[in-house]
Parts: C-alpha cells; sequence; structure tokens
C-alpha cells in the first residue's frame, strides 16, 4: 500500500491496465452483481433532488422498483445502494438499441440537465473504496465482465490510476491526483 495524505492506494492502481471498452462489455458493470450500486450517505439528497430530472429516461420496471423500495436501499451488510430489478440491472440503467447499459443520471448530466455526473462509486469504478479508521483505502477490484477493459488498457498503455484520473479528483481533490500521479512515475521508474 502506498500512503498519500490520508489515503492508502493499492499498488494495483499502478501496475493494473484498464481502459473501459463499453463496445466489448456493453455496460455489463450496471447489471451484474448481487446488489445496487454502493451510494455515500451525502448522495441519498442528491437522488432525491434530480430524481424528477431523469424519472422519464427510466424504464417502467424501472419505476416500479422505486415505487415499492424507494430511491435507494440499505444491502445485507448494512450499506447504502441502488435498487436493482429482479435481482439484476440498476434502476437508474438505461439501454441503448444494441442493448447497451447506460446510466441515466451520466445521460443526464452530459446533456447538462443536472451537475451530478453519477454516483461516485460508479464514477471510480474499477477503484473501489474501503473507509478505515484513519484511512481510506483504494482497491482495484478485478471483475471477469471488464476483461475488455483490461485488454483495451494493456493496448493503450493506461493504468487504473490513469483511467479514474477524473474520478479521482472528482472525489479527492487536483492536488492530490497530482500527488499520486507523481508518486506513480517514481513508482514506474523504480521497475523500469
Amino acid at each position: 500500500m502506498i500512503a498519500i495524505g490520508n489515503t492508502l492506494l493499492s499498488e494495483d492502481l499502478f501496475d493494473q491496465l484498464f481502459a473501459c471498452d463499453l463496445g466489448a462489455c456493453k455496460g455489463a458493470c450496471c447489471v451484474e452483481g448481487e446488489s445496487g450500486a454502493p451510494l455515500e450517505e451525502r448522495e441519498l439528497a442528491i437522488l432525491e433532488e434530480v430524481f424528477d430530472t431523469v424519472k422519464p429516461r427510466l424504464r417502467p420496471e424501472a419505476l416500479k422498483v422505486i415505487e415499492e423500495v424507494g430511491l435507494f436501499e440499505v444491502d445485507g451488510d448494512g450499506d447504502f445502494v441502488t435498487p436493482i430489478i429482479g435481482g439484476r440491472e440498476c434502476v437508474y440503467a438505461t439501454f441503448d438499441a444494441d442493448g447497451t447499459a447506460k446510466c441515466a443520471f451520466e445521460q443526464a448530466w452530459r446533456e447538462g440537465e443536472i451537475d451530478w455526473p453519477k454516483p461516485i462509486s460508479c464514477h471510480l469504478y474499477p477503484v473501489r473504496l474501503k473507509e478505515l479508521h484513519d484511512f481510506t483505502a483504494l482497491n482495484y477490484h478485478r471483475w471477469p465482465i471488464c476483461e475488455g477493459a483490461r485488454t483495451c488498457g494493456a493496448k493503450a498503455g493506461i493504468s487504473v490510476l490513469e483511467f479514474c484520473k477524473t474520478a479521482l479528483v472528482r472525489r479527492f481533490g487536483q492536488a492530490w491526483y497530482d500527488e499520486a500521479l507523481e508518486v506513480y512515475r517514481v513508482w514506474k521508474q523504480e521497475r523500469s
């Protein structure tokens, strides 16, 4: 683990190569998994604030689940998560004609309708955060559905740290990211 401020980074963020390939996976991370996307407590109010804007983008079956359980729920571990439909996709997932899952929040954000891109856990993926007593640990989550992203990242030579730049800056700030990038450069030189 590498310490930067009050964070601990797994070396996997440096040595694993990754770049999403939506054409290969079709947004499987919005569909697969045991529960919905993790939500930070501060994001719950944001969900309520932007819901009416994204609601027209959602499928009838998603709206039915939201009507039954709410905009978010608590999973078996006691964490806030997005609801899912039939044990599968996130209620906030929409689907293109070719079956590619996309985030309703991100679509609305890209079109300037809301100022919140999506839950930070989704934005950071494949980085997962774990809150410890004095630190936030950043770990790489390796999932078979992301094989296309590993192949794409390897071809482009993009590390997880570099791929997740925008989300990491959003969560930890530009100064933190600049320091992490400098540590990454030194780390790479030491291994050359």
